[in-house]
């Protein structure tokens, strides 16, 4: 079972959430906190495999919660519900150590998909999450140790570049397993050593430097 501890300050959100995860055979939900306050000390007690972490919240805010369960668990994998209008509140939960972000409004078998990813260390966002945080660190120059350039990557296999451009374009590791006719395991190790040769240290580092490198999914 994967167990889940659900964090929002909305009982109505809180409680779809629970029949949500509880229709599956495979997640349980182990706990609740309303806002940020209660969730580390929740991290502790239950040790959830899997924390969904709205951001806006009284009190304390989601990304104040998230920054304070990494201190106190850093193998937290917390997936960050967001919307729209949390733009801004993106990459401070980020770089508070935030696992994964999902839209709220995301379809159901999207979110157990999300939540199944986590818990198996894959780090889950929905694309047009992905898409506005690469756009953002676009925009801003935020780049990775590598050159952004096609020839600045001589390192890379032809593997690894399509990989790469996948993990641009927001595919899954199961969505580019299928598309490469590979097995998720291979695909991981793919996007591992992706991340120590170019030394960026998650997917969304990733993504952004295939976007700047010009590399096509296609």
């Amino acid at each position: 079972m994967i167990r889940v501890l659900l964090v929002d300050d909305q009982h109505l959100v809180r409680m779809g959430l629970r029949m949500l995860c509880e229709s599956a055979p495979d997640v349980e939900v182990v706990g609740e906190a309303a806002d940020g306050r209660d969730a580390p000390r929740l991290v502790t007690e239950l040790q959830p495999d899997v924390i969904l972490m709205d951001l806006r919240m009284p009190g304390v805010d989601g990304i104040t919660a998230t920054g304070r369960i990494m201190a106190a668990r850093p193998a937290s994998r917390i997936v960050v519900l967001t919307t729209f209008g949390d733009d801004d509140h993106l990459y401070p939960a980020l770089a508070a150590g935030a696992f994964g972000f999902l839209v709220k409004d995301a379809p159901p078998q999207d979110l157990l998909a999300a939540i199944r990813r986590a818990a198996a260390g894959e780090q889950p966002f929905s694309q047009d999450v992905l898409g506005r945080l690469v756009e953002r660190a676009v925009g801003a120059h935020d780049a990775c140790r590598a050159p952004a350039a096609g020839p600045g990557l001589p390192e890379l296999t032809g593997r690894e570049r399509q990989v790469l451009a996948m993990v641009g374009a927001g595919l899954s590791n199961g969505e580019i397993a299928a598309r490469l006719h590979l097995g998720v395991t291979t695909v991981k190790t793919h996007v591992a050593n992706l991340m120590r040769k170019t030394g960026c240290p998650n997917r969304i580092r990733l993504a952004v430097l295939a976007v700047r490198s010009g590399l096509s999914a296609e």
